[in-house]
């Protein structure tokens, strides 16, 4: 188990590190201003799906009914052609009402601003075409218990990114966030094709193809699974996406409000996403796919056990990560923000809204294990109502606090609801199972780490304050 979560941690953190190179670059020569805001936005609506896709909903489904039909071949390239032509279609719909979806993505953007802003969505937006190949890919190679090209794939994303703003970056701002949203296209083939060199080299896409080839007249035997797999689906995004649902409600809240708001909570956001990302989903990626098989073979006990491990592992990493995070936000975001364009000011209105986001570090990351518990056992519309409650008290707070605190009352709402998303995950785990993994004497050292971490945070924060 540890050793799959260290090499998707591993990987992720190569990409992070590579992110928030990205990001340094993008305010330094960027800035906070309209013109980021307008990239964010464009990358906004891919990047949404994205997250739902490759951290979620279609993993979550696929994996369990992937493991549980006796058709696989066919099963999987029924299910990639029903995506691949719908998101195909999908992207072309976008390109042609570019305007329209730019409206519904920043509606407080002014007309001219939405003109300039929907051709960066168009391009954006085919992203998600190559980004659900990639998806589809690295759940078959999940399922063979290799994670390592996926974790390190991302990476590509983000060097694109960094060199587009280094080949542009004594170009108009308008130049600079254009070449950006076509390195994004280059950045998703290459993962693509990463991907493919993988599957091939584990003898995947044999399978793949065989599976064209028994189509037509095997089809019918799949009826079932596919019918099962769709009625999970729908429920899977809901239940896997509330943060990222979140954090785009944010967004779009933000455009409201004055001018650099949307680039604060963005880079906020991408700092909170480094310890999830980081801990949180590369220990729920990486226990899945064994989850599911201890569940399909009824195998409670030794489930249940692995989940025991990931929550202790992952409670110890998140308490480490919140305090220091909201203790030396200011200090973070100095250090990776704070230059060129970006002003001192904005260093502050940044390091507020990441206080705030972190607030919500450990019921978040927490969730995401218990989720799991509830997809391996194909319970995926009990999940979605759960967050559909979460995301309902995510928009009232958000409305409620926005108008008092700005966008910091934005990233705090989103916090708060990620303490009823804990709740109510834990509720359908089951309250009683739940107290048991807490009677443990692991609960002790977790007060002594939280206790060692905030008071050598504040030595050190005085002590870099002297």
């Amino acid at each position: 188990m540890f050793k799959s979560i260290f090499t998707n941690s591993f990987g992720i953190l190569t990409s992070r590190i590579l992110g928030f190179v990205r990001d340094m670059l993008q305010a330094s020569i960027l800035g906070a201003n309209i013109y980021t805001d307008i990239f964010i936005v464009a990358f906004k609506l891919p990047n949404l799906f994205r997250r739902i896709f490759a951290e979620g909903a279609f993993t979550q489904s696929f994996l369990p009914s992937f493991a549980h039909t006796k058709q696989k071949s066919v099963f999987s390239v029924s299910i990639f052609l029903k995506f691949f032509g719908f998101l195909v279609l999908f992207s072309a719909f976008v390109a042609l009402f570019s305007n329209f979806f730019t409206k519904i993505i920043a509606s407080g953007f002014s007309a001219e601003t939405i003109s300039e802003a929907a051709p960066l969505v168009a391009i954006n937006f085919n992203y998600l075409i190559l980004i659900f190949i990639v998806t589809f890919l690295a759940s078959l190679l999940q399922y063979k218990n290799h994670f390592a090209t996926t974790a390190f794939s991302t990476a590509l994303l983000n060097i694109a990114l960094i060199g587009a703003l280094l080949y542009s970056q004594d170009e108009t701002p308008k130049t600079i966030v254009y070449n950006m949203s076509y390195a994004v296209i280059i950045g998703g083939l290459m993962q693509v094709v990463v991907h493919v060199i993988a599957a091939y080299k584990l003898h995947l896409l044999k399978i793949f193809i065989g599976g064209f080839h028994g189509l037509k007249t095997k089809s019918s035997r799949i009826k079932k699974d596919v019918t099962k797999f769709k009625s999970t689906f729908g429920a899977s995004v809901l239940g896997s996406s509330t943060a990222q649902i979140s954090a785009f409600l944010d967004g779009w809240l933000a455009s409201f409000l004055f001018a650099g708001s949307i680039s604060y909570l963005y880079y906020a956001n991408r700092i909170f996403q480094f310890p999830l990302a980081l801990f949180a989903i590369a220990t729920s990626v990486a226990i899945f796919p064994k989850v599911s098989r201890f569940l399909k073979n009824n195998n409670d006990e030794k489930a249940h056990e692995m989940l025991q491990k990931s929550f202790w592992f992952l409670s110890y990493l998140l308490t480490i990560a919140t305090v220091i995070g909201i203790i030396f936000s200011d200090e973070i975001v100095w250090l990776l923000y704070e230059r060129g364009a970006f002003t001192a000011v904005d260093s502050a209105n940044t390091s507020m809204i990441l206080s705030m986001y972190l607030v919500g570090l450990i019921p978040f990351g927490l969730s995401r294990i218990f989720s799991l518990w509830l997809y391996a056992k194909q319970r995926q519309k009990e999940a979605a109502k759960i967050s559909a409650i979460s995301l309902g008290v995510n928009i009232v707070l958000s409305l409620a606090l926005i108008y008092p605190f700005k966008a910091a009352g934005l990233a705090l709402a989103s916090s708060l609801s990620g303490f009823i998303l804990f709740y109510l995950t834990i509720k359908k785990f089951g309250m009683g199972e739940f107290l048991g993994i807490l009677k443990d004497k692991k609960i002790f050292v977790l007060l002594g780490v939280l206790v060692f971490t905030v008071v050598l945070s504040l030595v050190v924060k005085g002590f870099l304050n002297l």
